[in-house]
């Protein structure tokens, strides 16, 4: 073993284990509010499925790859290859379509009260829940159809073609189940990002325009302090921007890989790091501010009490 791959081993156990604790870290502390009786935020709803799909992620792409780390060779027949990758599928597309809710919602959030957008907000605030249950349907049935395409098309079996995963191997799509892929699950994805990174560009816009105001009012009072929906939406900015980088290079990646005939470990391995880091280290970036947010719901649930 050389020193590379010892690199990447580290590197892949160390996603895997961030990316259990923090998405069930933050789930539980979702759960924990819940019981509670805190009613939780449209923005506290997103970001729990976001978790949740973060988190389907690492269990059916970190905790296999660790798996085959360790030894566990070709553990899984081509149907159970084919299936985890539907739940790869669905985590990664339900993952985009969260974040992007978040996104949109969150610039809604900020826009001017005057702004036609803030009838919108009052209408995705109120549907929000059926949005959520919307993404992961629609989702898991897309993804559905694809592997249902490739579960029924037995017609390609040559060996050649065959990718090795580590923990399963399987036969390489042909160019309808490629293009089927492209149209059912590539396009969906890159309209989300197209829409992620426009609301983002809005938020940064507000930001611009509210700091120059906070600094207006601190020049003629002296005093003036952000709201807490601004501090959020730099937290979510932050969240945000990781999200669309990391997603950029794992698209990249598995890009070439689909255009390439040959199979390349290094690439395959790549492809697996960039997918699992935002699903790992996303988490990390909310816990700040999770952690101010438990101790002032805590205050106010003995305050109830009390």
């Amino acid at each position: 073993m050389n020193l590379w791959n010892l690199a990447i081993i580290i590197i892949i156990f160390s996603q895997t284990a961030a990316g259990i604790l923090g998405n069930f870290s933050l789930i539980f502390h979702y759960l924990v509010l819940y019981c509670r009786e805190y009613t939780l935020k449209p923005t506290d709803l997103i970001l729990m499925n976001v978790m949740a799909a973060n988190a389907l992620i690492i269990l059916s792409t970190g905790v296999p790859l660790t798996m085959a780390i360790l030894g566990f060779k070709q553990f899984l027949n081509d149907f159970g290859c084919k299936l985890l990758f539907y739940i790869q599928g669905c985590g990664r597309s339900v993952s985009i379509g969260t974040t992007c809710l978040l996104s949109v919602f969150q610039a809604l959030t900020i826009c001017p009260r005057k702004s036609c957008w803030k009838d919108l907000k009052v209408k995705v605030e109120k549907y929000i829940v059926c949005l959520i249950s919307l993404i992961w349907f629609l989702n898991m049935f897309i993804n559905f159809i694809y592997f249902s395409y490739i579960i029924f098309n037995r017609n390609s079996k040559n060996v050649s073609q065959t990718r090795d995963f580590g923990y399963c191997s399987t036969v390489r799509g042909d160019e309808i189940g490629d293009s089927l892929f492209a149209a059912l699950v590539v396009c969906p994805e890159v309209f989300f990002s197209v829409l992620m990174a426009w609301s983002s560009g809005s938020m940064v816009v507000f930001l611009y325009r509210h700091k120059q105001r906070i600094q207006h009012i601190r020049s003629s009072h002296g005093s003036g302090r952000s709201s807490p929906e601004f501090r959020v939406t730099q937290n979510i900015l932050i969240l945000l921007s990781n999200f669309l980088a990391f997603y950029t290079v794992s698209s990249m990646v598995r890009g070439s890989i689909a255009l390439l005939n040959s199979h390349n470990w290094w690439l395959v391995n790549i492809s697996h790091l960039t997918s699992l880091c935002f699903p790992s280290f996303g988490p990390f970036v909310l816990m700040n501010h999770y952690s101010i947010l438990s101790r002032h719901c805590f205050v106010l649930t003995r305050n109830k009490n009390h």
